[in-house]
């Protein structure tokens, strides 16, 4: 699962006035003038790109439009549902939208993946900010227009932004919780009002968000399920879809922005096609055939083992490895401590004992993957060894009472002798389950009451039955009743919505610079009874409240970095999830029809925004 990116830090702006101090380190939010019309925003630094900017330098400029581009979906957001949908309605809560769908509808501003946290004039030519920093006004480009022609006005974004902060899905309408209004000044001018409380940083969230068209949704209701294709704007559009087994996005070909800045050299597949199978293997196959061309492998047997097939062999087909991205992730299992029988911290200790990383490593993984530990992997977020120096110091200003382990090196999971049944592992294990109150009843672990502990791994694919059955037989040698259950795609997203779960496996990415308003989701107390948001493992922590109300008074990247190293070491000590593994790579499988930039960003992966179809390579390999 993918989250959106635009993050937070202390903003710097680029002024369209200032000319050549575009260019100039260090100017930040605080610094630039107010009341002055700018082109873009950045977190923590000067922006890379000048008002007068050609193109982003990740794209090929030059790249040809044409071709289909029919993929596998790699990561998703929203109510999106990368094995079936039943609604084009991708920004409530209620049912499954199909991935991509986000790529019809324009924003206010769009992000540069070769920055950290940038984002630069789309909808809007200029925002200017107040001089409380309150309120955003932004300046609309002329040409901007939905599909249907009709311009896209103040009016347009001032009614998106209201109906997205009522009825919008949680991961949108939390980021707006602050705006008190959105008002059309005049038919190009919109202006976003907060009320102080907001991050300063949130705005580089809020201007990523969609906008819609008032006429269509007073006419049509924004919050029910559809298959009718929305009015919108954006560089692609509904083409033809089949419910639940395929959607085609076309490309516009008379896209209002098309010869803008920021549109040169990107969205060049005249068709994007997605296909959704309920199961990871049928998609394989597929791949396989040719009917799907491009991948990211997730199953480390299948990409060691069965890329062997004809057109591999033959060159028509390719894997390749792709460098990670340089921001904050993190890949584990949610523990629903919401439920009495997890709420001990020790219990969901010892549930961590049992699962043999070293052993799946090296039996199913061909030793492709690293430990995961920590809520912010390949960053400098994340918190190693004892607290020191900042951080101590903001650790033990804390109001709220921390675990003395807080103190002590981080924790770090354990590191089992590769058997699949480490015995040392699993004597503390049991030690640690009955610290927790679970004693043995003959073969039974039970609590006080006689029941026994019941340990459900919700898996919305076969895949997972292989990697979890050893550490399901190892919770069951201590006298658990643990078990999968494999649930359909729409049912699984159901109850992640509504925490019926005990434990299940997910991966997130934070971004490079992990905004106040995506952390709160995932930790904040406040958060976790309220159905649709990221505390999946149903944290209530006062002391991880407080960090992370401290987040926004960071004015500097390393001041960041303490609070978040800060964040990542109290939430651990929680308990509530476990960390299990990850990747530095992507590894992608293609077949040889297409081509792509040299260098790739730094901060991003969307390779259908910015690959292009090579005519020629598909004529080689008997695709043209």
């Amino acid at each position: 699962m993918s989250l959106n990116r635009r993050e937070f830090g202390q903003l710097s702006l680029a002024s369209l006035l200032l000319g050549p101090l575009a260019n100039w380190p260090g100017i930040s939010l605080a610094a630039n003038p107010i009341g002055t019309k700018l082109h873009g925003l950045s977190a923590f630094g000067e922006l890379k790109y000048a008002p007068d900017y050609a193109h982003f330098d990740y794209v090929n400029p030059d790249a040809p439009k044409g071709g289909v581009f029919n993929f596998s979906i790699p990561n998703w957001a929203y109510n999106q549902n990368p094995q079936t949908f039943d609604t084009l309605n991708t920004f409530t809560l209620k049912g499954n939208g199909p991935p991509r769908m986000e790529l019809s509808f324009d924003a206010l501003m769009i992000r540069a993946i070769d920055e950290p946290t940038a984002v630069y004039g789309r909808v809007a030519e200029s925002v200017e900010i107040s001089e409380d920093r309150n309120t955003y006004s932004f300046v609309l480009r002329p040409e901007a227009r939905f599909h249907d022609g009709s311009p896209i006005t103040a009016e347009d974004v001032a009614y998106s932004y209201e109906l997205l902060k009522k009825d919008g899905h949680p991961s949108l309408s939390i980021v707006l919780a602050n705006m008190t209004a959105a008002i059309a000044k005049d038919e190009r001018t919109v202006e976003l009002q907060f009320n102080g409380k907001q991050s300063d940083r949130a705005i580089l969230t809020v201007v990523l968000m969609p906008i819609f068209s008032k006429a269509y949704y007073s006419a049509n209701d924004f919050v029910e399920s559809t298959l009718e294709t929305p009015l919108s704007s954006g560089p692609y559009r509904v083409k033809r879809l089949r419910a639940g087994s395929f959607i085609e996005y076309e490309r516009v070909a008379d896209y209002w922005a098309k010869d803008m800045p920021f549109s040169i050299g990107r969205n060049n597949f005249d068709v994007l096609r997605i296909e959704f199978y309920r199961e990871r293997q049928a998609g394989f196959e597929a791949f396989k055939k040719g009917e799907i061309h491009y991948r990211q492998e997730f199953t480390s047997k299948t990409w060691a083992t069965e890329y062997d097939f004809p057109a591999m062999k033959e060159g028509r087909a390719v894997q390749k490895l792709f460098d990670g991205e340089k921001v904050a992730s993190f890949q584990a299992w949610a523990v629903n401590k919401r439920r009495a029988k997890f709420s001990h911290p020790k219990t969901v200790q010892a549930i961590g004992h049992c699962f043999d990383f070293e052993w799946t490593n090296d039996n199913f993984f061909f030793n492709a993957y690293q430990r995961s530990q920590s809520f912010f992997e390949n960053s400098e977020f994340k918190a190693i060894g004892k607290p020191e120096g900042d951080e101590l110091a903001l650790l033990k200003s804390l109001k709220a009472e921390l675990d003395p382990s807080v103190f002590e090196d981080a924790p770090l999971q354990p590191v089992s002798d590769a058997s699949g049944r480490d015995r040392s592992l699993l004597r503390k294990a049991s030690q640690l389950l009955k610290e927790a109150g679970w004693v043995r009843d003959g073969s039974k672990l039970v609590d006080t009451n006689g029941e026994q502990l019941e340990i459900e791994f919700l898996i919305r694919s076969p895949v997972f039955e292989r990697i979890l059955g050893k550490f399901v037989a190892n919770l069951n040698a201590l006298g658990a009743n643990a078990t999968m259950r494999l649930v359909d795609p729409a049912q699984y997203q159901q109850r992640l919505d509504t925490y019926d779960f005990d434990i299940t496996g997910m991966a997130f990415r934070l971004g490079a610079t992990p905004s106040s308003e995506t952390l709160s989701q995932f930790f904040e107390s406040k958060y976790a009874d309220s159905e649709g948001n990221r505390n999946y493992a149903g944290i209530k922590s006062a002391a991880v409240d407080e960090i992370v109300s401290k987040i926004d008074g960071a004015k500097t990247r390393a001041e960041l970095a303490v609070v978040l190293r800060a964040l990542d070491r109290v939430a651990r000590s929680t308990y509530s999830w476990i960390p299990n593994w990850k990747s530095s790579n992507h590894r992608v499988a293609y077949w040889d029809m297409f081509g792509y930039p040299d260098t790739k960003p730094d901060y991003d992966f969307p390779i259908e925004e910015y690959w292009w179809f090579d005519a020629e390579k598909a004529k080689a390999i008997g695709k043209g």
